[in-house]
């Protein structure tokens, strides 16, 4: 299949380019940009006069909820949602039922996941057996049944000394290793942010706290062993600050933060939304000011969709009992847009942020259109708006703060592998 994208305004931040030009693609990969190669003809064109033609969007954490959750969603209706909301490559947490720590498992969702033919799924390993924290699952088994780091999702290693093995040994081999921080003694039983909202509705809090305490151990062994390091979901101004000081002094450490931790805030549960029931949990304002700024500077790295669709009777239950999580790979692209507009930034730098900044800390060949790459493309409408609902969302899971709004930021077309996949 040759396909040529004519008239595109194009925009590859990995390569410093931002203007109208054609893209050709042959073989499922870029056989050129802005001339045609020697002897190309096309079986298709798609004319995107108008649109922005990108990378395929790069989305650091992503709950397919395969296998185990299947009431929740299925790995079809999850990489159907992906496409259609631009993201050509995934990382999924290893949080799954059976949980991601044995080497079969691995290769068993990579298998089932290129057999739909349409978002690229790159699974993150545990980093301890069942994830409880104790002995460390066989990481090099898991890298090479093709995970591309490994992860704890939600759970924490309460056991430095575990803790510190774990980084000591992934130092060794040059794995990634991926941490949400949060300390669970603090964070126990919690629900809401530890402030005035959680106060007024009566819900056990968070504190900001236990974020930078796991912070704090985590960024000190990790000066010690000198591991990567990469802090899923950052919630905090507090965080925030203690990732810009480690940057400073030479740590090998990247961050991302969720796209609903841009726009929410603790006030946002209003009276009992669950669909505001996250983890980490929406903060103050403060907290969301800093988490914008440290985007916008460089403190924070990437945007996440934190894609985590749930069944509709999880949600309908009071805020505390309610499921952990809202839907939003369809949503990263709209969200992600919103803030740059919001703070001023170009499409460019919105762009880096949702496709060659993840994809270099995952450490995969996506999310830029250099030629002879693999031909993954997102075109989208920045202008065209639509209204977030059931009918308007793919995934399975419709659980998600946003229903009802209207977002800029429309896909038109997504190609993976040199393929067109949406629309189908």
């Amino acid at each position: 299949m040759s396909i040529v994208i004519k008239n595109g305004r194009v925009i590859d931040p990995k390569n410093n380019v931002d203007q109208q030009l054609d893209v050709y693609v042959a073989a499922g990969k870029i056989a050129g940009i802005g001339a045609a190669p020697a002897g190309f003809v096309a079986n298709q064109t798609i004319e995107a006069a108008h649109l922005v033609v990108c990378p395929g969007l790069v989305d650091l954490s992503a709950r397919l909820r395969e296998p185990g959750d299947e009431h929740k969603a299925r790995l079809v209706s999850e990489l159907k949602a992906a496409v259609a909301g631009g993201v050509t490559s995934l990382a999924c947490p290893p949080d799954t039922d059976p949980v991601l720590d044995e080497p079969g498992l691995v290769e068993m969702l990579q298998y089932r996941a290129k057999q739909q033919g349409l978002a690229n799924v790159y699974p993150l390993g545990a980093i301890t057996r069942q994830l409880q924290g104790k002995a460390l699952a066989e990481m090099s088994e898991l890298q090479t049944a093709g995970c591309v780091g490994f992860s704890q999702a939600n759970t924490a290693i309460t056991d430095t000394q575990v803790l510190w093995r774990a980084m000591e040994y992934a130092a060794t081999f040059g794995y990634t290793l991926f941490f949400h921080a949060e300390e669970p003694f603090l964070a126990a039983n919690g629900v809401a942010h530890d402030g005035e909202v959680a106060s007024r509705l009566g819900l056990k809090g968070i504190p900001s706290a236990a974020e930078a305490l796991a912070l704090a151990s985590i960024l000190r062994i990790a000066q010690e062993t000198g591991a990567k390091v990469h802090i899923s979901r950052l919630s905090t101004a507090e965080g925030v600050a203690m990732v810009r000081t480690a940057k400073s002094q030479g740590l090998n450490i990247t961050s991302d933060v969720s796209a609903n931790h841009l726009h929410l805030t603790e006030h946002d549960i209003g009276y009992f939304n669950t669909h505001c029931h996250l983890k980490p949990p929406l903060r103050s304002q403060r907290d969301k000011d800093a988490l914008c700024l440290g985007l916008k500077d460089g403190t924070i790295d990437a945007v996440c969709s934190d894609h985590t669709p749930v069944d509709d009777d999880a949600k309908l239950t009071t805020f505390a009992e309610a499921e952990i999580g809202a839907t939003g790979l369809e949503l990263l692209l709209p969200l992600t847009l919103k803030w740059a507009q919001q703070e001023k930034l170009s499409l460019t730098a919105a762009i880096a942020s949702i496709t060659c900044t993840p994809a270099n800390i995952l450490g995969i060949s996506a999310g830029d259109l250099s030629i002879n790459s693999i031909a993954d493309i997102c075109i989208f409408d920045a202008n065209a708006y639509w209204t977030v609902n059931a009918n308007t969302i793919k995934s399975q899971g419709k659980n998600t703060p946003f229903l009802g709004l209207e977002l800029a930021g429309k896909v038109n077309f997504t190609i993976v592998n040199g393929k067109i996949v949406y629309p189908q």
